[in-house]
């Protein structure tokens, strides 16, 4: 119980005193984060120097790091377009071409397929949340409703590829077939997608685009569109962002936005915008850390297997342990890769369906990694929309409505043994 001290400090602290205030600006993340911090480190065990040094190893893990290096070149890139324009022109080229009517709905949509072409809901978020808040500016929409919609579709295409990171944890954990995972989770995604669409399509009727658009400039709009046709071709995130910002230096100089050091100027101004996403990522990955290296995790997956007793129970159990680890871990394919094994133990006594199995674990990973305010997706959002996380939450819908499809999906489903089952 000592072991998960931090983080009901952390929430105490961050949502409870906000709750109470009336005002989630009142305490700052990263000062919720550097206390319970401080309390990880004083309730662990061991000397000091070895508490320090568990928690250190959570903030330089290799997860943390690749965040960190995803947010330094995030940073450089969407300042530096920024600056030069690109955005601007991105936008009234997608205002003149998409009516306004179908903006949200066309948002979701291509957030969506790229997120399932690529992968990864941390890449789409970066390609195309500077996109989507420069079109809430322009027709006059709150930024963090739109940039709700890029991470729900982000979320939507994670859940779903086949060459996202938790599809393969998932499916190789519980040996099943990525189709057949694939197969038994559209079920529950593909109803809940139709109606966040008709969420999407109502709420966007009234949305009028400016008159008199200017024209856009194609070539600033070039460091955008090979950003999003490398990631669809699957190339490496950091290389991706690396690759749009030096095009964004280039053609900034070709047009006169730049010279040289002013566009070293805009990457460094973007790169210390991350600071205080870099800073609560270091200090969340170090806090939960030490909460997994006290047994805290463990802690709770004892209480929840208390009340397993059926199949139904069994699925919900998963579900339940495979959100509280997601939410000690903030990184869902963590989450999944820590409860493959005992969902699979669990799945082999109540004969469970592997691709059922799967299917929950991935889904009820996203859906965690979604609404928690410290996750890395939710951070870069605000971080690239000049809002906090808490104002993005309240407006996933499709996340939510996924959450219930999932639920009734558990409640619902008739309990039954799969095919060879028994022989496993």
């Amino acid at each position: 119980m000592l072991a998960i001290t931090p983080l009901v400090f952390f929430i105490v602290v961050y949502l409870g005193i906000s709750i109470i205030a009336g005002d989630f600006y009142k305490v700052p993340v990263t000062v919720a984060f550097m206390l319970s911090s401080i309390v990880a480190v004083m309730t662990s065990r061991g000397t000091l120097k070895h508490r320090i040094k568990v928690f250190n190893r959570g903030c330089a893990s290799e997860n943390m790091m690749l965040m960190i290096l995803i947010f330094i070149l995030a940073g450089a890139f969407a300042n530096s377009a920024k600056e030069m324009g690109s955005i601007d022109d991105v936008v009234n080229l997608t205002l003149s071409l998409v009516p306004s009517d179908a903006i949200y709905a066309g948002m979701f949509i291509a957030s969506s397929m790229i997120s399932l072409s690529i992968g990864t809901s941390v890449g789409t978020i970066v390609a195309l949340t500077p996109v989507a808040v420069g079109i809430a500016t322009a027709i006059g929409e709150p930024a963090a409703y739109i940039a709700a919609i890029v991470v729900s579709g982000a979320f939507f295409g994670d859940n779903l590829s086949f060459i996202s990171d938790t599809t393969v944890c998932a499916t190789q954990s519980q040996g099943c077939k990525m189709s057949d995972k694939f197969k038994t989770n559209l079920r529950i995604a593909a109803p809940a997608a139709m109606l966040t669409l008709v969420v999407y399509a109502l709420t966007g009727n009234d949305i009028t685009s400016p008159e008199n658009l200017p024209s856009a400039n194609i070539m600033k709009v070039v460091p955008y569109l090979v950003v999003l046709i490398a990631a669809l071709l699957g190339v490496n995130v950091l290389i991706v962002l690396a690759l749009g910002t030096v095009l964004t230096g280039i053609v900034g100089m070709i047009y006169g936005d730049y010279d040289l050091f002013s566009w070293f100027g805009a990457m460094g101004n973007g790169i210390i915008g991350m600071g205080e996403l870099i800073i609560v990522t270091m200090l969340a990955g170090g806090m939960l850390e030490v909460i997994r290296a006290n047994g805290g995790v463990k802690f709770l997956m004892d209480k929840i297997m208390r009340h397993v007793h059926s199949q139904r129970t069994a699925e919900l159990s998963i579900a339940t342990m495979t959100s509280v680890v997601d939410v000690c871990t903030a990184n869902n394919t963590v989450a999944i890769i820590t409860m493959a094994g005992i969902a699979k133990d669990i799945s082999h006594k109540f004969n469970l369906d592997p691709r059922r199995v799967a299917s929950i674990l991935d889904t009820f990973s996203c859906i965690m990694q979604c609404i928690i305010p410290y996750g890395a997706q939710l951070l870069m959002s605000a971080a690239l929309a000049s809002v906090y996380p808490v104002d993005i939450i309240p407006h996933l819908y499709y996340i939510f409505i996924l959450l219930f499809f999932a639920l009734a999906n558990i409640l619902l489903h008739r309990s039954k043994t799969p095919a060879g089952a028994a022989a496993k």
